[in-house]
């Protein structure tokens, strides 16, 4: 697997456990306000991390560490992810995954042999600006929505949610948003922080506490759990 970063410890990534976070390089997506250009742009790639330094950081600290997050750049894309997930879980781990939900096939395949256990699922706004938010990229939006009921009915943990980014986002993007993901257990906002990004010449700046709280009380209308997230 192609392996761009890792942080070996986090306390909040993975929603009441200690994680490590294994960065994932290549995306298919490029979100102008995504702030891990180094793992979406070609030219801004590192030098790869091998597998064997993480399983032996995973064999020497069972007990300690609880969970491996597996994020990005985009992890549905790396052909071995199956591969990597299952020595993570034959270790005994729990295993959460961050996606965009464009490759519900591969999803789909994961939940069939039980390899995840928390899904945090980006849904970058609504669908009829999504290709602006990707960065003009084009995407099948019915893969989209075929992930989004997967998940849903795949009775493992998950949450979906969006970055609140001015000007990209207003509030009344969330009724939208909220309509996409009906029925879910958790939706999380969170304010955009970014510092670095993949279109650096830009006019990005985050949502205030106001906007924050009335775009809780839009989506509240359609998902069981709203969090806002710093």
């Amino acid at each position: 697997m192609k392996i761009g970063g890792w942080q070996k410890i986090s306390l909040i990534d993975y929603p009441g456990k200690i994680s490590t976070i294994i960065f994932t390089q290549g995306c298919n997506f490029r979100c102008p306000f995504c702030h891990n250009p180094e793992l979406v742009l070609k030219e801004r790639y590192s030098s790869l991390i091998k597998e064997d330094l993480i399983f032996a950081f995973l064999k020497k600290r069972k007990g300690e560490i609880e969970g491996v997050e597996v994020t990005g750049g985009e992890p549905t894309l790396q052909e071995d992810l199956e591969i990597f997930l299952k020595k993570v879980k034959k270790l005994g781990y729990l295993v959460k995954l961050d996606t965009n939900g464009s490759k519900p096939e591969v999803l789909e395949k994961l939940f069939e042999k039980n390899l995840l256990d928390y899904l945090a699922v980006d849904i970058k706004g609504p669908f009829e600006k999504y290709e602006e938010i990707i960065g003009g990229v084009k995407v099948d939006l019915n893969k989209l929505k075929e992930s989004v009921q997967l998940i849903k009915s795949s009775g493992i943990d998950y949450e979906f949610r969006t970055t609140f980014v001015r000007p990209l986002l207003v509030i009344d993007d969330f009724e939208k948003i909220g309509e996409i993901i009906k029925g879910a257990k958790r939706f999380v906002i969170q304010n955009f922080t970014g510092r670095k990004f993949v279109k650096e010449d830009n006019n990005f700046f985050p949502a205030s506490q106001k906007e924050l709280e009335e775009s809780q009380k839009v989506v509240k209308k359609y998902v069981q759990e709203v969090l806002l997230r710093d």
